[in-house]
């Protein structure tokens, strides 16, 4: 009995050994797995944590990165916004550049009206310019022509249409009445002279024609321009006197609604070659005519051929040379007045002769 109750002690004893050594094996195995799973969970968390780090490295690479482009952004778009403002002040400048090319080319199109006006204006004025040339050198040619076989003793100057005489034909010295021969002159010369001027084929151009006294340089200036008016007045008076007869009335009609008389003093004496004054040259009556729009031309050439001088192609009217006369109106008839005095510096006094009364 008791080797059967040892035995079951024994096999009691025995069987919790085994399963308290089982129990053992089992917490140990747990604690194993579960040493394992923390030292798994462990390099996990490690792993992660280098991830994590690696992560938060790339991110602050990215965000400096994305910091830079982000700068870069705001460089570019203040070159940007620069380049736009300097686009709108060029824009700008496009416009008033194109206002101002519209108005260049609207001043352009005024000026190239304004200048076809004007060679329209020019080209007429070359027109009238080579008529009145032509008028003028036609003029001098028939006064040549008509005078140079005559026995008046006078010439035509080729170069102005000047005609000259004799100084003792017309007047007494100092005195301003026509003497016999002046009175034969003119009655001889005259109509001849008148036939030309006055034709149908000139008298259209016929501005004016001007009777002109001059005389020496003896005495005072005042003293000879009155008596070179006196002269001119009396030429002209006997030229328009019905009872002279040297013109018809209706030559008579035609001279005054041209002709007018001025006297010059001494301002315009006839020189010798040495540079003196020629008294007895000086002491002369010219008659002088003047084509229309002459005066306009002679501008216009003196500005084109002597930069605007006052002496052009035509002379200088009442010019103080040697020779007959060098009148600027265009020719002149030179009837020398014996007397002797002249006039000064100063320019001539015309007298209109239209009003002169006819005497029967």
């Amino acid at each position: 009995m008791r080797r059967i109750s040892n035995r079951k002690n024994d096999e009691e004893t025995t069987y919790w050994l085994s399963y308290s050594d089982m129990m053992a094996g089992l917490l140990l195995t747990f604690v194993l797995i579960i040493s394992l799973t923390v030292l798994h969970g462990s390099i996990k968390y490690d792993q992660k944590q280098e991830e994590l780090m690696g992560k938060q490295r790339e991110l602050v690479i990215q965000s400096e990165e994305l910091e830079n482009e982000r700068l870069t952004v705001a460089d570019q778009q203040a070159v940007l916004n620069a380049q736009e403002a300097k686009l709108a002040e060029q824009a700008e400048e496009l416009a008033a550049q194109r206002a101002t090319l519209e108005k260049q080319e609207k001043d352009l199109t005024t000026q190239s009206e304004l200048l076809q006006e004007l060679t329209e204006i020019m080209n007429s004025q070359q027109e009238k310019l080579d008529r009145i040339i032509g008028v003028r050198s036609e003029l001098i040619e028939e006064l040549s022509r008509e005078f140079s076989s005559s026995s008046l003793q006078v010439s035509v100057d080729e170069q102005t249409g000047a005609i000259s005489m004799d100084s003792s034909i017309l007047f007494e010295y100092n005195a301003d009445e026509l003497k016999d021969t002046g009175k034969e002159f003119l009655s001889a010369f005259l109509p001849r002279y008148t036939n030309i001027l006055l034709s149908d084929k000139y008298a259209e151009y016929i501005s004016e024609i001007i009777i002109e006294g001059h005389t020496d340089d003896s005495g005072t200036y005042l003293f000879n321009l009155d008596l070179s008016q006196r002269r001119a007045y009396s030429v002209a008076e006997y030229c328009l006197d019905p009872a002279s007869g040297v013109l018809n009335e209706s030559q008579i009609q035609t001279l005054q609604s041209v002709l007018s008389s001025s006297g010059r003093s001494f301002s315009s004496p006839i020189l010798n070659d040495n540079g003196s004054i020629n008294a007895s040259a000086s002491r002369r009556v010219e008659i002088l005519f003047r084509l229309k729009d002459e005066e306009m031309i002679r501008e216009m050439i003196d500005i084109l051929n002597n930069g605007g001088s006052p002496d052009g192609p035509f002379g200088s009217s009442g010019s103080g040379s040697s020779g007959p006369s060098g009148s600027s109106v265009t020719g002149s008839v030179i009837g020398p007045a014996t007397s002797g005095s002249a006039s000064g510096p100063g320019g001539a006094v015309n007298t209109p002769i239209a009003d002169i009364p006819s005497q029967g």
